[in-house]
């Protein structure tokens, strides 16, 4: 058998019972094993039987092989966790043939598996009460994944767990973790800390605005804040287009408010303050009323998907228009006369990006500068609007500003720092997980004298109720199901720190203005869409503020292998730290046959021939010639007029593909009822 072997470079020896397991290798690779049996002679013990293993059976061999082996070896080690009295057994006998032996640490887990796997101080992996490779730690973790019904673990999440494993050197606390468990050094994926900038702070008392917003202003505050000053600096108060883009809770706010209150108050046109939500625009309108209603008159405009206009609320001739995106476009897509506009006001621009809303957005700002520039031509005394468009997350924040043809002014000042930790559970788990975060928060206070207070964000109204009925502290769901009333009764109780947590959806992610010191993530779907990096920073961005805080806190709650829903490529645990490592999309809108034919006849509408100059405008590229080739053959223009269907189209802001769906529910009989039913689910399946 010598002869077979060749060169033996390690004889490895470890205890299985009352033999001994031998390893034979060469450069590295196991060559064969063989059980060991001992008997005591005169002259100390003596190899008894060498059975060579070969797969399940084995190949009785003379002992004498195994003594001719061990003296060809460059070295003989023996396992630790040999027992002393076993490991003085095999030195004696190994001495006796004049042949020296070291004790090594292994691994356990593989001298069973007839594997030599040295372990050091620095490789060595707790596991229970014995200590293993590295190898064999994550194939352990593997198995214990595969036992919960999560999966193999991809990518970056695998990567996230082995580091952690050979950061912690121990298994058990890894697998802990993969349960739920929330030892904030292994949670704790990193700390953007706290950044200030150098900025020179403009004093209110230098402000040159209207006397009663001046005074106001300087009774507010000392100084504007950085990003503020920044805005006056470069032109505010000059009519310059402005894109400010800066983190949540930096003020950016007050520069549109600013700029649009002094201009309604100089007679100079009306602020339009435009968000993406009608909670928003709600929660809006009352801060506008409460901090500016002895100066101005303030008005509401709002509209859903599918828009009633009833003109509840709504009066055209105030100072002051807080309105969405789509509340303002069905004014104009049904000829409302809005009177002289002094600000436009766009918050959260990067909606730009995204499906639906985005090329509407995109058409509504071409249609309403339309609007601008046709009522300054009209009246000579009206100089038309500026603009102030106002983001905390853009990728491309110098190509923006250019295509909006507005001044940049970015600021990267976070007013605290955030730590971001990430945990791993099954989805049923989450809710006990999120009620211990909770709890632990809500239990402590900031130097300032505030309790910690958690926003969790889920991707349904349903998850919202049941994650809030299992939280043992004082909580709400907070959706844009609730009516008015309710959302604000949830605000008004969590300012007042009678609430540790609200649980909402992601939807509601841009504005809610909730003080909180923790987010915590229960999915990372909007509905059935993943969070996209912007949306995740937008609402990461809302843990911690400067007035209340020391720092903020953000959890990510991981369910392994999880999808939302079958049109889903990404599983969650992918989705998770694309997300904490990704960088902020482009912010671009992109045009299908469906949207350009949308805003076309939007563009038609209200500009008649001219609707190739608004589309040329927009951000995104639109076919036009295609898109008005589309519209003829469906009937819904007649040369560049609407026709009714045309008109009835776009006054609900409703797809081509939703528009056919109406109509041939019509023709069929169906009735109005199932039709509405109908296009609820055809929405949901979006």
């Amino acid at each position: 058998m010598s002869q077979q072997v060749g060169r033996v470079d390690t004889l490895f020896l470890h205890q299985t019972g009352e033999n001994y397991l031998v390893v034979v290798e060469r450069d590295g690779e196991r060559v064969f094993r063989a059980v060991l049996e001992l008997k005591e002679t005169n002259a100390g013990p003596r190899p008894a039987k060498f059975r060579v293993k070969r797969g399940s059976s084995d190949d009785p061999r003379d002992p004498s092989q195994f003594v001719e082996l061990a003296r060809r070896a460059s070295r003989i080690r023996i396992s630790q966790q040999t027992a002393p009295s076993a490991r003085e057994e095999l030195k004696e006998m190994l001495d006796g043939y004049q042949l020296e032996a070291v004790a090594v640490r292994t691994c356990r887990y593989c001298a069973s598996s007839g594997r030599y796997s040295p372990i050091t101080e620095e490789t060595a992996i707790k596991a229970d009460r014995d200590h293993i490779c590295p190898d064999c730690a994550k194939r352990e973790l593997e198995r214990e994944l595969d036992f919960s019904g999560a999966g193999s673990l991809t990518g970056a999440a695998q990567d996230r767990l082995e580091d952690l494993l050979l950061e912690t050197k121990d298994l058990d606390r890894i697998e802990n973790l993969l349960k739920g468990g929330l030892d904030p050094d292994l949670t704790r994926f990193d700390t953007v800390s706290a950044t200030t900038d150098d900025i020179d702070l403009v004093s209110t008392s230098t402000l040159d605005l209207h006397p009663k917003l001046q005074n106001l202003t300087e009774d507010r505050f000392d100084t504007l804040l950085p990003v503020q000053s920044l805005s006056v600096d470069n032109g505010l108060f000059e009519g310059r287009d402005q894109l400010v883009v800066s983190a949540t809770a930096t003020g950016k706010t007050l520069v549109g408010e600013l700029a649009g209150i002094d201009r309604a108050l100089k007679g100079e046109g009306k602020l339009l303050f435009l968000v993406p939500l009608v909670a928003l625009a709600n929660q809006k309108h009352e801060d506008f009323e409460d901090r500016y209603g002895d100066l101005v008159d303030v008005t509401i405009r709002v509209g859903a998907s599918r828009i009633n206009d009833d003109g509840n609320r709504f009066d055209p001739g105030a100072d002051v228009i807080v309105g969405t995106y789509e509340g303002i476009d069905h004014a104009l897509r049904t000829g409302k006369d809005l009177g002289d506009i002094g600000t436009v006001v766009i918050d959260e621009v990067h909606t730009l990006k995204e499906g639906e809303r985005g090329h509407r957005l995109d058409g509504m700002i071409s249609r309403l500068k339309y609007y601008c520039e046709n009522r300054a031509k009209r009246r000579d005394s009206y100089g038309g609007a500026q603009w102030v468009y106002l983001s905390a997350t853009v990728g491309n924040p110098e190509v923006l500003a250019r295509s909006l043809e507005a001044t940049l002014i970015e600021f990267e000042e976070r007013p605290v720092p955030i730590e971001r930790h990430v945990t791993f559970a099954d989805g049923r788990e989450k809710p006990e997980i999120a009620d211990k975060l909770v709890k632990r928060e809500f239990d402590t206070k900031s130097s300032k004298g505030y309790r910690g207070q958690t926003i969790i964000f889920t991707n349904s109204r349903r998850r919202c109720h049941e994650i809030s009925r299992k939280l043992q502290y004082s909580s709400a769901p907070y959706h844009a199901g609730l009516d008015y009333g309710q959302r604000k009764r949830v605000e008004r109780q969590f300012g007042d720190q009678d609430l540790a947590a609200v649980v909402t959806t992601a939807a509601l992610a841009a504005g809610v203005d909730f003080p909180a010191s923790q987010v915590v993530f229960d999915s990372l779907a909007m509905g059935i869409e993943w969070l996209s990096v912007q949306e995740f920073e937008q609402m990461l961005g809302r843990a911690g503020r400067p007035d209340y805080h020391d720092k903020g806190k953000v959890y990510v709650l991981v369910e392994p292998d999880c999808v939302y829903h079958n049109t889903m490529e990404m599983t969650e645990d992918e989705v998770a730290f694309k997300l904490l490592k990704g960088e902020m999309e482009d912010v671009m809108t992109v045009y299908d046959e469906s949207a350009a034919a949308e805003e076309t006849l939007a563009n038609i509408i209200v500009a008649g021939k001219r609707a190739k100059r608004l589309n040329d405008r927009m951000l995104g590229d639109v076919p036009t010639k295609h898109a008005v080739g589309k519209l003829l053959e469906w009937d819904f223009i007649d040369g560049f007029e609407p026709t009714p269907l045309g008109r009835a189209v776009a006054r609900h802001f409703l797809s081509p593909t939703d528009a056919f769906r109406i109509l041939d529910n019509i023709r069929n009989g169906v009735e109005p009822y199932d039709i509405v039913a109908d296009m609820e689910l055809a929405d949901e399946e979006r």
